[in-house]
């Protein structure tokens, strides 16, 4: 997604916010650059944009490598274990897929490394 087009996308989306100058341009804080780097980190970890929405009050700050837990971010972390339910059962199921090909197929499956080294 090219820039200018993401950036109205997350304005249409609520995750961004500018002023226009007199021209229509528009106009962003000194720390919209944070927020779209922690928008943009937050959607390559697998969020989708409706979860980056309960992450608001974070976007304005480095998000730490690591999150501690805080009760008054509950809401946010639940967002994260239902996003890492949902990459598990995805992964499971497509483990699954490539177990059924390889069983039907073995020669697609990859080389064991105790194999090579028995050929050396």
């Amino acid at each position: 997604m090219r820039s200018t087009r993401a950036l109205r996308y997350y304005e249409e989306q609520g995750l961004l916010e500018s002023d226009r100058t007199p021209a229509g341009y528009r106009l962003y804080e000194p720390g919209a650059v944070r927020r779209v780097r922690n928008i943009r980190e937050l959607l390559s970890c697998g969020f989708t944009v409706n979860d980056v929405k309960s992450f608001l009050a974070y976007l304005d700050a480095d998000l730490p490598d690591v999150f501690s837990f805080s009760p008054a971010c509950a809401d946010s972390y639940g967002v994260g274990a239902q996003r890492v339910a949902e990459l598990e059962e995805r992964i499971a199921i497509l483990t699954r897929l490539r177990d059924s090909l390889v069983h039907r197929m073995p020669w697609l499956a990859a080389p064991d490394d105790s194999t090579d080294e028995q050929a050396a």
